[in-house]
């Protein structure tokens, strides 16, 4: 994918790692940035600025009179605006946002560090990325702003909603997406010379599960292609500041202008551990006792500084309240001062007592003054479901903190104090580094959160760092398991990046935010276990607030720890455990050349995100940029063989053109511009491109084989999705279903004339038919494939169709253990044949799969617990008819995604192990792993 130049491939590794060398203990060192001509860590400095005026025109001044060192030609605030200015002691920390033309660029935050004493003001160093190589020629939009909302909707629906086709609830309405975009202005994002997008979010429920999304997603102003999506949401598990409630849905906090000593009542708990406690409320008008703690506020300034408020969100939808909140909720309330067990059973206790331990931890160790630095608000939501069921899983949304209700063998998320210190951390992140939750930034803000919120829970309940137990996180949250079972991570499980680094597209966990994490936690909580926690929590805290940068990687990670320990005053020896612990986990300059392969590359670093894969004849296409991902992606076909060079197939003329697929004989794919997306076809022989068929709104999934071209639309407006066919014969065009309301069908193959598919229509009932069915171009016909119970299957997945027989993905067990089967029919839809089982020997997680006339191979995703290389995509080819087994196409542990079949036994894929979207082959299996 991307944004190489920033350190943010979809694979989470930059191309080409900075060079910040660590810093000696007592040396002046400027180290070079990668792609740019600014310094990415400047260090050791005591050069003098002005001590008059505000700190951020001191910071400019500096950077101004230095610039044959920064290289930064405008530092006016228009240009250079301030994100923030921190004091802390006589220490100033001065962060500065990169514009372009007026335009903020993404990830371009650099840092100021200055001390201010005795009269004077000195910059002591630098930090962070300032893009200098930056030429657009414009920063006008072509693309409207409903475009990019339209573009961004159905890019999110693709992506979320790929596969498999599910079946509504009991008493659902509708299967229409509930999805909304709002705009958040123009971005431009550091690949080349710069592109300049339009910045969505989309909000709301998960089209197949449910579950709350907040993707931001950044769409090419020019084309309105969707460049680059991740998740906003930061989970404690992979499966607040400000004014929150203004203008919210919920309740807003009642206020008061008594003295603070005045609002707050004492009264008694029980936390879920069995332990008695004091937590504070609030006694309101009616007499009544609110989970609101003004106990943070100064005595002698009633109208500011913090409060904290628990909320009662029980039975709520957590698609209610990620980003927005729940109509009419309030806060936990008793009607006296002693909490009753309902309190603790439902989190609410503990989530009230560890939010002021938090608070207290940043507020006695940092002097920060709440999450943002500022005396924000502290929200907690507690006791969300999903689907009505148990969601076990905690978040931050950038303005509060939720937490689910627990079941089975887990309670509900706040009962353990390490979930609420690493859901608030996020918030301390965000307004300190505000590390990009995607790739290796978004790991170490996941590290971040484990770290800082594994100390304050060591802290806050008096544990010893000596404990076995000390660097497990989430190990309280069970009702029957003991600590290390129920534990979702240990910071001192000895990852490292060579043997447990894994390069994850966003596909799955934000690029490994989660997967990766371990690797630079271990190096921090090492490093704390042999420095002690006062002094450890202190560099890592500096390093955070003060040297990291939006779209730092472990490289820049690890010199920001290395420079805050030494301004901060670490003996030689000190220094030298500081090293030693990254060194132990791998983080160290040029880690990334150590990632081997078992396949055959094709292509290296096509650097392109969400576009797939095609292959046929002997043929395959794929979109390609140039390496820094800053052209547009344009169509490329070569042989199978990996033998010759690959030929250009799309024009270079400023638009996105992805999606491609070949049969062999023909190429197809669909060009992206600011006036619509049109589907293009070239003969693979030679030609000029034709457009054989247009469209507004997204798509996905093309397929091609003769004179049929098939694909997945999106309709905006019934947030649904409908597979459109194409006879480039005749020209004429066709949806398979019709296009009535509330009608979805998706996931086509395409077969001598013949479509396949997967489709979910309302029956007469209230209740859904789903299947697939075999669609005959040349009379209409429509044939359905046998399912084994279509009264209740669960879900269908992709479909395939060969010369002779079309397969699918089925999932019949309502109980919803992840695994699906593979079944495969005659094209008349007899001798159905179960390819893999859905339960027991050779069953898959099955996701989506891709066939020939030989062998089968299907895309196992198993739901994943806790990330790990074993709960990645994985490749797995079987006999047509499942005889024989199934084995592993590839042991390579990184990400294997858009497998595309050949001939025999070849299959193609972009693999993310090296770190790099790598186009790769294998011929044949390779077995067991």
């Amino acid at each position: 994918m991307l944004l190489a130049a920033a350190g943010l491939l979809a694979t989470g590794i930059p191309a080409a790692a900075a060079a910040t060398a660590d810093v000696p203990a007592a040396a002046s060192v400027v180290s070079s940035g990668s792609d740019t001509d600014t310094p990415a860590l400047v260090a050791g400095l005591h050069e003098e600025v002005p001590a008059t005026g505000t700190a951020a025109d001191a910071a400019r001044t500096h950077l101004k009179g230095k610039r044959s060192r920064y290289h930064i030609a405008d530092t006016s605030p228009k240009d250079l605006s301030t994100v923030s200015t921190q004091s802390e002691g006589g220490r100033e920390t001065v962060r500065l946002q990169q514009k372009y033309q007026g335009v903020p660029v993404l990830g371009g935050e650099y840092v100021v560090r200055m001390e201010k004493k005795g009269g004077k003001r000195a910059v002591t160093g630098t930090s962070g990325k300032y893009f200098t190589g930056l030429k657009l020629g414009t920063v006008a939009p072509e693309v409207s702003e409903q475009t990019a909302i339209d573009r961004a909707v159905g890019a999110v629906v693709s992506q979320l909603g790929q596969a498999p086709l599910k079946r509504p609830a009991a008493g659902e309405a509708s299967v229409k997406a509930e999805l909304s975009g709002t705009t958040d202005g123009l971005t431009i994002l550091p690949q080349g010379t710069g592109v300049l997008t339009r910045h969505v979010t989309v909000t709301g429920a998960g089209p197949v599960d449910g579950q709350p999304v907040k993707q931001e997603v950044y769409v090419d102003a020019r084309s309105g292609f969707p460049l680059l999506q991740y998740s906003g949401i930061k989970t404690f598990d992979a499966t607040g500041t400000g004014t929150a409630a203004t203008g919210a849905t919920g309740e807003a906090p009642e206020t008061s202008t008594a003295a603070a000593d005045e609002l707050v009542v004492k009264g008694s708990a029980v936390r879920y551990d069995g332990e008695k406690t004091e937590v504070n409320l609030y006694k309101d008008i009616t007499g009544t006792y609110q989970m609101i703690d003004y106990s943070k506020r100064a005595a002698d300034s009633p109208y500011v500084g913090p409060m904290l408020a628990t909320y009662d969100a029980r039975g709520r939808e957590v698609a209610s309240a990620s980003g927005t909140w729940p109509t009419g909720i309030k806060t936990f309330r008793s009607t006296t001062p002693e909490l009753g067990e309902d309190f603790t059973d439902a989190g609410a206790v503990d989530a009230h007592w560890a939010a002021g331990k938090v608070y207290d931890y940043y507020k006695n160790h940092f002097g920060r003054d709440s999450l943002d630095g500022k005396d924000g608000y502290i929200y907690s939501l507690v006791g969300v479901v999903a689907n009505g069921q148990p969601y076990n899983n905690a978040f931050w949304d950038g303005t509060k903190m939720v937490y689910g209700q627990g079941g089975g063998d887990y309670r509900t998320f706040s009962a353990d104090t390490d979930v609420v210190g690493h859901e608030m951390t996020h918030g301390v992140v965000e307004n300190t580094a505000n590390l990009v939750y995607a790739g290796q930034s978004g790991a170490m803000n996941e590290a971040l959160a484990d770290y800082f919120g594994n100390a304050i829970d060591l802290e806050a309940n008096d544990i010893s760092m000596d404990d076995p137990d000390a660097g497990l996180l989430g190990e309280n949250l069970c009702t029957t398991l003991g600590p290390r079972e129920c534990a979702l991570r240990d910071l001192d499980d000895g990852a490292t990046t060579s043997k447990d680094f894994v390069g994850v597209t966003y596909r799955g966990d934000n690029g490994g935010v989660h997967l990766n994490s371990t690797i630079f936690s271990g190096a921090l909580w090492d490093m704390r276990q042999d420095l002690g926690g006062d002094l450890a929590d202190k560099i890592v805290y500096r390093a955070l607030s003060a040297y990291m940068t939006p779209l730092d990687g472990f490289t820049e990670g690890r010199a920001a720890v290395v420079a805050a320990a030494q301004e901060l005053g670490a003996t030689k020896a000190q220094l030298k455990i500081v090293k030693r612990s990254f060194d132990a986990h791998g983080i160290v300059p040029g880690w990334e050349k150590a990632l081997g392969v078992d396949t055959d590359t094709i292509l290296s670093k096509v650097n392109v995100y969400n576009t797939g894969v095609g292959a046929g004849g002997g043929k395959y296409v794929v979109s390609r940029s140039d390496e820094d991902g800053s052209e547009p992606y344009s169509v490329w076909l070569g042989n199978t063989s990996g033998q010759g060079a690959p030929q250009l197939m799309s024009a270079n003329n400023g638009d996105y053109n992805v999606y491609a697929d070949t049969d062999g004989k023909t190429v197809v794919w669909a060009d992206y511009s600011s006036t619509g997306i049109k589907i293009m076809a070239r003969p693979v022989k030679g030609g000029v491109a034709k457009v054989v068929d247009a469209i507004g709104s997204d798509v996905s999934g093309l397929v091609v084989d003769g004179d049929h071209v098939a694909y997945t639309a999106f309709n905006p407006q019934y947030g649904v999705t409908n597979v459109r066919y194409v006879d480039m014969r005749t020209g004429a065009t066709a949806l398979v279903d019709g296009g009535r309301p509330y009608n979805v069908s998706g996931l086509p193959s395409v077969k001598n004339g013949k479509i396949a598919y997967a489709r979910l229509a309302p029956g007469a009932n209230g209740d859904y038919t789903l299947g697939v069915e075999v669609l005959d171009t040349a009379t209409g016909a429509k044939t359905e494939m046998p399912v084994v119970d279509s009264a209740n299957t669960v879900s269908i997945g992709q479909t395939a169709i060969t010369d002779d027989g079309v397969y699918w993905i089925e999932d019949d067990d309502a109980t919803d253990t992840g695994r699906a089967a593979v079944r495969r029919a005659d094209l008349n839809g007899s001798d159905p044949v179960t390819v893999t089982p859905e339960d027991g020997d050779d069953s898959l997680y099955a996701y989506t799969l891709t066939a020939s006339d030989d062998a089968v191979t299907v895309t196992s995703l198993p739901p994943a617990k806790s990330w790990a290389n074993d709960t990645l995509p994985k490749l797995y080819q079987t006999a047509p008819d499942g005889k024989g087994g199934v084995q592993r196409v590839s042991c390579n542990r990184g990400d294997q995604v858009y497998a595309t079949a050949d001939e025999g036994q070849r299959v193609l894929w972009l693999d993310g192990t090296t770190g790099y979207t790598n186009l790769v082959k294998r011929d044949r299996p390779a077995g067991s792993c």
